[in-house]
């Protein structure tokens, strides 16, 4: 059963979608005004296991994130690298979606534009208006946050709360300090839209809740986001979309933890980040996502080179055992009976529902990794192990544990294979790594194990493990 934790409630909660087979889910996305940092890149892994996971469960989910490409700093951005509003959004977009790419992240059912869905917005504030929800002063609509009763409970706050713990400037427009913009009058000369209040642009808060409702309707199933969001960004959401049509919005809210550099969350107003470009430039893709679910979704990450590095080390493990089990699976060999080892095929319908069930706490990740290597043990106590003859049916058994070892990694996205850019250099290492190991093999037959112990312990020098094994020598690269 999949439980998930539930920040509406603060519990976790059986998952139940509003409709049977489907999933409904809503992400919010970035404020496409520079490139990607790794706390962006956190929340669109996340959230892309999330989705794989609810997928391997035989959920047909529609997937939805949004793009902020209109607001004051894209505009003064815009103006800082001499392009338009529309050309600094579309140029950070598209850099966005390569990054993800990359990192394996699979594309949502549609990328949505605040600027593309002017027409949706304008519809909803107008109702909110006729509902006496909100109100239009000098070209600006406010929502007006006293007129909701249920204001403040994703964040578990009183309006007297949020008022005395904010930095709410002097707006002498507003009806309460805490109103929110739906939408703005534009500066003279920008680009704007044309509204029944006068040239503009939209709120950031409205954005999210019209086109999440017009995609995936006025109740679905998901919205996730970073818990930097929780207030004001989906308070605000709940109470427009939920004053607007009078009907419960998002079911599940689901938050991913920060990204702290020394203490700070990494942000671009305070500078301290890393961008995605950046660190694709030292590790692989498939590095920095192992590295980031590692950790809980839900729980903050201290981020550090360091840690990366670790992690570097504790993906190549499974590579190797991916790459053991190639070897065993490429080699032709005669049928051969008598082997048996029931115990193992237990082990691998254990793994797998370990992995769910870590899975299906909240979609931990950091445990399922856990069971990854806890399977990659059992596979290689099993290719090691003197009883193990290679024949068809023990190929058989590696071959059935080679599937679920990618099965599993592929709910997390994860591809345990060497990197593109090594691909060619490997295999002529391989190759000659592989030669010198015959010529090893050739002493040990003459007995000339002076030779065969130099060769190994110079290979092991250089940072390879040797090991003789019942079904000949293999070789691995130290891990440590």
């Amino acid at each position: 059963m999949l439980r998930v934790y539930n920040t509406l409630t603060g519990e976790k909660e059986e998952f139940k979608p509003l409709e049977p087979g489907k999933v409904r889910m809503y992400v919010c996305g970035l404020t496409v005004q520079n490139y990607s940092h790794i706390g962006h890149i956190r929340s669109a892994i996340n959230y892309d296991v999330i989705r794989r996971y609810l997928e391997y469960k035989g959920y047909d989910v529609t997937y939805i994130m949004n793009f902020t490409d209109i607001n004051e700093k894209i505009v003064k951005r815009a103006r800082e690298e001499g392009l338009t509003p529309k050309a600094l959004a579309e140029k950070y977009a598209r850099a966005y979606q390569e990054d993800v790419e990359r990192l394996n992240v699979k594309k949502p059912a549609a990328y949505v534009k605040a600027t593309e869905n002017i027409d949706a917005i304008i519809e909803m504030v107008e109702k909110l208006i006729s509902k006496g929800f909100a109100y239009e002063v000098n070209g600006n609509v406010y929502f007006s946050v006293d007129k909701f009763d249920d204001y403040g409970k994703l964040s578990g706050r009183s309006l007297e709360e949020m008022e005395a713990g904010a930095r709410v400037e002097v707006n002498e427009e507003k009806r309460h300090p805490m109103d929110f913009a739906l939408w703005k009058k534009a500066p003279e000369g920008e680009i704007s839209w044309d509204s029944p209040w006068g040239k503009g642009w939209p709120g950031w808060h409205i954005e999210c809740s019209a086109m999440s409702m017009k995609y995936l309707g006025e109740s679905f199933d998901i919205h996730g986001g970073g818990s930097d969001l929780i207030f004001p960004h989906h308070e605000n959401e709940i109470a427009q979309s939920e004053a607007c049509t009078g009907k419960p919005f998002a079911r599940y809210w689901l938050h991913n933890g920060t990204v702290n550099l020394k203490g700070e969350k990494m942000s671009k107003s305070v500078g301290n980040f890393f961008t995605t470009r950046e660190l694709l430039e030292r590790f692989k893709p498939e590095e920095i996502r192992y590295y980031l679910l590692t950790k809980h979704y839900r729980t903050p990450i201290d981020f550090s080179l360091e840690e990366l590095k670790k992690a570097r080390v504790s993906l190549k493990r499974l590579i190797n055992t991916a790459k053991n089990m190639e070897e065993i699976l490429d080699r032709d060999l005669a049928q051969e009976q008598g082997f048996s080892h029931e115990d193992f095929v237990d082990r691998l319908k254990e793994s797998r529902q370990e992995f769910e069930e870590a899975m299906d706490d909240d979609f931990n990740s950091a445990r399922a990794i856990g069971v990854l290597h806890e399977l990659a043990k059992e596979i290689n106590s099993l290719i090691n192990n003197p009883a193990f003859e290679l024949n068809k049916t023990s190929q058989f058994l590696v071959r059935e544990g080679y599937n679920l070892f990618h099965k599993l990694a592929g709910i997390l996205g994860l591809e345990l294979k060497p990197g593109d850019r090594e691909e060619g250099d490997l295999k002529m290492l391989d190759d000659l790594i592989n030669f010198i190991l015959e010529i090893r093999e050739e002493a040990r037959q003459k007995k000339n194990w002076e030779l065969a112990d130099r060769i190994r312990d110079t290979l092991q020098e250089m940072g390879l493990v040797i090991k003789d094994t019942p079904h000949g020598v293999v070789w691995e690269r130290d891990s440590d």
